[in-house]
């Protein structure tokens, strides 16, 4: 047997460029989160750039004047949210921590009556197997209800941890200025300092990663958003006429985050809650959230086409198994972070996908 000095060398180059892109992919996340008030901040000024250039081009005013306006005007709205979220998420959550015991025994209790009305006779199942489905029921609750208490803590505890977020809201608030004023200057520090040939191919993967995973994540943010505005506003519109809605807000926050995740929808949560609120007798608010639900699929449907110019490329099978392995490794704030990695290892790795991973390695040529 021959030994292809010049070929295997070749592979070993291939394998380790790879690795040494997916070893920078795993220490640019870890940095990302290390450094996220900063991240926080430039996604936000990639978001009002368009409306400083607008200022710049109908003002005539400087980019340092147009930047300090929209700057003031943006601050304000995001600390105004900011403020009424946490005073709103707080005062939610304690009073559904302190009441969840009781709605997860009326659960159990229509579970059992329904189980009780049952004729199980006409299938022939034994009183061993009854039990095993009662107490499996319970434990089935019993599983969600610690989940959601633990959520709900750590949620109350994210709140009131005040200091640390203050200190990250503060960060990102200066930073957002010093990006927004001296982006140009920052932009010259960054090419100054670094081998052009670094920066002409840093520039090549940013801009098409920007084009690609930028244009999707805006695409599906404004989605998201406007899928939280409806439900918000409709769910304190059905508290305000009567219905028996007691958490608007952390109401509307699952459906946002359960619509935000791909292949799942809103009506991954809002069906079941409105099928719930049948059962236990508000059939009036289980059609309401139903027709709210429709509402806003009609206008996701209205706006997709708009805001999704085009298809990610990334098939559904993939698109699970990546929200799959983000949900193992870091809970269940992987399911949105799984396919975000996603994307960014197709756009990174995209010639190695179309012409064959392991046949661009392997390949003789």
């Amino acid at each position: 047997m021959v030994w292809n000095v010049s070929y295997w060398s070749k592979v070993v180059r291939r394998i380790l460029y790879v690795i040494f892109i997916l070893l920078g992919l795993y220490i640019g996340i870890k940095l990302s989160v290390f450094y996220m008030p900063f991240l926080v901040a430039f996604i936000i000024s990639l978001i009002i750039e368009p409306a400083i250039k607008f200022i710049m081009k109908k003002t005539n005013l400087s980019r340092r004047a147009s930047s300090i306006i929209i700057f003031i005007i943006v601050s304000l709205l995001i600390l105004g949210t900011l403020t009424w979220l946490i005073i709103t998420i707080f005062s939610e959550a304690s009073s559904l921590l302190q009441g969840i015991n009781d709605y997860f025994d009326k659960a159990y209790m229509q579970f059992d009556n329904l189980i009780s009305s049952f004729n199980f006779d006409k299938i022939h199942l034994s009183d061993e197997i009854l039990e095993i489905v009662q107490s499996s029921t319970g434990e089935i609750l019993q599983t969600v209800s610690n989940w959601l208490k633990n959520t709900l803590t750590s949620l109350i505890n994210l709140v009131t941890s005040i200091p640390s977020i203050a200190i990250c809201i503060g960060i990102t608030v200066i930073a957002l200025y010093f990006i927004c004023v001296d982006k140009i200057y920052i932009l010259d520090q960054v090419e100054h300092h670094l081998p052009k040939v670094w920066v002409k191919k840093i520039g090549i993967h940013l801009k098409d990663l920007i084009q690609t995973l930028g244009g999707y994540l805006k695409a599906e943010v404004t989605l998201v958003f406007i899928s939280f505005i409806i439900s918000l506003i409709g769910l304190y519109i059905l508290q305000f006429v009567g219905f028996n809605v007691k958490y608007p807000l952390l109401m509307a926050l699952a459906i946002g985050f359960v619509d935000a995740l791909p292949i799942l929808g809103s009506g991954t949560f809002m069906i079941p809650w409105a099928i719930i609120c049948a059962i236990n007798g508000d059939i009036n608010l289980g059609i309401a959230i139903i027709v709210l639900l429709i509402i806003m699929s009609i206008v996701r449907q209205i706006l997709e086409p708009k805001l999704v110019s085009k298809n990610i490329g990334v098939h559904p099978i993939f698109t699970l198994i990546a929200m799959y392995t983000g949900f193992k490794l870091i809970g269940i704030i992987g399911l949105l972070v799984g396919p975000i990695v996603l994307i960014i290892f197709k756009n990174i790795f995209a010639n190695l996908i179309d012409k064959g991973v392991f046949k661009t390695i392997f390949d003789r040529k």
